[in-house]
């Protein structure tokens, strides 16, 4: 087919996981983590949110942006936890890394997830990078030998994890309590603390306490140089407020306020980097032990880049060239921002450090928790399960997306998000503008008497419609460049909405075209050239949806621009408008949460204090007042998202003719809105 498309626009970085990336100097080179999730589980909604989806988020922007952009991530597979539960599946820990591994990565595959390499730790290059950091902090002084009291089992003849132990609870006297935790009173324990202790391994070994030797890392002679780097990097990075440090650059995080203690780097276990000697009198002491999961599992994010490219260190050793960006829970802070820098620091070599660090809060599920013991929420390949799109599932987590506080999984809002605003407002746009260029024009774009390039802001027509959407492309890009990903989403959907206002503004329909075909043309022309721009800003968040678009319009991939251009010219043949989205049943709703609710209903029912709620209001409102280049602030985009979805749903209300106090309501709600609105952009 005839394509007409002006080749400045076209995007060059690769899709993830198309070619080798390597940085280059004098360009902008972005580095992306996710967190490791553990290899003894499946991924909920909440882990999916949490650090892998957002990363990819930011990963698709950095490279619709052209930029040299590596995303890595894979499974942590070493330690305790992988140990306990191959026992409890009557397989080895190899075993059970194989085949959680594959559910993960099959699972992010399904949810277009797209790492450069989904990896994990059990590798050879892990092991020599983690070793290689090990005797660094040791020939630096970072390293101690510390003698603790633990739990031994006789009958296995070796020093038992805490999760290999289990007893009779100190503190409630639950039978049933382990080394770690009790589940009965849920207080943390310490495994020599247990009444009457069993070896999870053999419950008829008797199990006593011994002292064993354990190598430590001198966290607190770290801590002044570490304090002065979160500082730094706080401040250049633009950090999101976290556990460690808050909005004023204070740090926080209550280990740092009261001093670092030396922290465990070696376990009495088989399954893990084995402890290398450091040339000391105590190394036969380090027989037979593996470094702490927590200690290897932070530097599984350069043994992955490892495996990807033997260039590794052009990555992790190139602090002046490559940005680090590392995405996860707020439950992750701490391993990220002061266990792995201090590490970093402490090992001596010029290692590229933490830039930014995203933290996103709890995704509960419809009024309790996600629970896979109860089978309660959606897990995994669950999620194709429902028939539920991949974009769509994308959307509606990434709008809901808890930046700031908890936030809710509910069925009712994910069908509203799919039938209210995908079907209504964005796919509406799309396929009502090339319907009519199929319909009216034999698929091909009319000269409409725009140069190729970018359009007047002072166009005598449409000067009103290029200014807002130019000024709405600014804020996306101020968006993603802060890491503010629900944001960027927000405005992707004030874009789709302006092209629909801009349509019926412009009464776009056979009659127009035979009243006023010249200008009839130029509409299509710029309606057809925003959805191209629309394929852009939705590519980081529903890439499939973009490709969509993109075989529709038969464009190629392009850049994020500044500013509403020509880019598809008059003679382009576009390909075949279809719906980019179809409607799901409301009905369904009941039929998901019966079958998603699992065993005992609702789990730990979540609910905010409301100290804490008013707490967080007052932060929301000192964080997103009006910016002063006169832009919008974040209030005022959020609440025109809130009124575009629920303008859609009071349509939808008018068109199944429901009751009139019902769709009164709505309207009042909607009134209210924009009321909101117009404060805030007084304030």
């Amino acid at each position: 087919m005839t394509r007409n498309v002006r080749e400045t626009v076209s995007r060059l970085i690769p899709d993830p996981g198309k070619s080798a990336i390597l940085p280059k100097d004098g360009e902008t080179n972005i580095l992306i983590t996710s967190a490791l999730p553990y290899c003894n589980n499946v991924p909920h909604l909440g882990n999916i949110i949490g650090s892998v989806l957002s990363a990819d988020v930011f990963s698709r922007y950095n490279r619709a942006r052209n930029r040299r952009t590596l995303y890595i991530c894979g499974t942590d597979e070493y330690g305790t936890a992988s140990e306990t539960a191959a026992l409890k599946e009557h397989v080895t820990p190899r075993e059970l890394c194989d085949k959680y591994h594959t559910v993960h990565k099959e699972t992010y595959e399904w949810f277009d997830i797209g790492f450069d390499l989904f990896g994990r730790t059990s590798t050879p290059y892990h092991t020599e990078i983690c070793q290689s950091i090990y005797l660094n902090l040791g020939k630096n002084g970072y390293l101690e030998k510390q003698v603790k009291e633990q739990t031994y089992c006789d009958g296995c003849a070796k020093f038992l994890a805490d999760r290999y132990v289990e007893g009779i609870c100190p503190h409630c006297g639950s039978p049933d309590a382990r080394g770690d935790q009790c589940d009965g009173c849920s207080r943390t324990l310490d495994a020599i603390d247990l009444i009457e202790p069993r070896c999870l391994l053999d419950k008829s070994h008797k199990v006593v306490t011994r002292f064993s030797s354990h190598m430590y890392f001198k966290l607190d002679a770290i801590q002044p140089r570490l304090e002065e780097w979160i500082k730094e990097s706080y401040k250049k990075g633009k950090w999101s407020p976290n556990a460690t440090i808050n909005t004023e650059g204070e740090i926080v995080d209550a280990r740092m306020k009261s001093g670092l203690h030396p922290a465990p780097v070696t376990r009495d276990l088989t399954w893990g980097v084995p402890i290398p000697p450091l040339g000391r009198e105590d190394d036969k002491e380090m027989d037979g032990k593996v470094l702490y999961v927590w200690f290897d599992a932070v530097i599984g994010y350069a043994s992955i880049t490892a495996n990807y490219t033997p260039e590794w260190q052009q990555w992790w050793h190139n602090p002046d060239n490559v940005k680090l960006y590392q995405f996860m829970g707020k439950d992750n802070v701490y391993f990220h921002t002061i266990y792995f820098p201090g590490m970093l620091l402490a090992d001596g070599r010029n290692w590229t450090m933490l830039h930014h660090v995203s933290t996103t809060e709890y995704l509960n599920y419809e009024g309790g928790k996600f629970s896979k013991s109860r089978n309660r929420g959606v897990f995994g390949p669950q999620a194709r399960e429902t028939g539920i799109p991949a974009s769509v599932w994308r959307y509606y987590l990434l709008a809901t997306r808890p930046e700031t506080q908890d936030a809710m999984f509910s069925w009712a809002d994910c069908i509203a998000a799919n039938n209210n605003v995908l079907l209504k407002n964005f796919g509406n746009f799309v396929n009502r503008a090339l319907k009519f260029v199929s319909s009216q024009y034999n698929g091909i774009i009319p000269e409409s008497g725009d140069e190729p390039g970018p359009l007047s802001p002072n166009d005598p027509l449409d000067s009103e419609f290029v200014n807002e959407v130019n000024t709405l492309l600014k804020d996306y890009v101020d968006a993603l460049e802060n890491v503010k990903i629900r944001l960027g989403l927000q405005i992707a959907m004030l874009v789709s909405n302006r092209g629909n206002g801009y349509l019926q503004a412009a009464g776009l329909s056979k009659t127009f075209l035979a009243e006023n075909p010249q200008r009839c043309a130029q509409v299509v022309s710029r309606a057809v050239n925003l959805i191209y721009v629309l394929s852009a800003l939705i590519y980081p968040y529903m890439p499939s949806t973009s490709e969509a678009i993109l075989e529709q319009l038969n464009a190629p991939a392009r850049v994020i621009p500044e500013v509403l251009s020509t880019d598809i010219l008059s003679g382009h043949r576009i390909g075949r408008p279809d719906h980019l989205f179809k409607p799901i049943d409301e009905k369904m709703e009941a039929v998901w949460k019966a079958k998603f609710e699992g065993v005992g209903g609702v789990s730990q029912e979540v609910a905010v204090p409301k100290r804490k709620a008013k707490k967080t209001t007052a932060d929301n409102a000192k964080t997103n007042d009006v910016k002063e280049n006169g832009t919008k602030s974040e209030d005022a985009l959020a609440l025109e998202a809130r009124i575009l979805e629920h303008g859609q749903y009071v349509r939808s209300l008018k068109e199944k003719k429901e009751a009139k106090e019902v769709i009164d309501a709505a309207v009042v709600e909607l009134k209210k809105l924009k009321t909101e609105l117009a404060v805030v952009e007084k304030a």
